[in-house]
């Protein structure tokens, strides 16, 4: 079991960008952008919230529990 994350499916459906514009979008790094779209890293609570926000959609839209 494991947090997974559905920003690239909403990044690619919804917004048609890139990851570079994408992360710009969102105020956050590429490279830390990156990591979380991969999976590779959750993010602090912090950016969690930030990236919500800027997509107008509940963490829970878009981090969920893996089984």
């Amino acid at each position: 079991m494991g947090v997974r994350n559905n920003l690239k499916e909403i990044r690619m459906a919804e917004y048609l960008m890139n990851s570079k514009e994408f992360c710009k979008l969102l105020g956050i790094s590429q490279s830390t952008y990156s990591q979380i779209e991969s999976n590779k890293q959750q993010g602090n609570i912090e950016t969690i919230l930030k990236i919500s926000k800027a997509l107008n959609r509940k963490v829970e839209d878009i981090w969920y529990l893996e089984d």
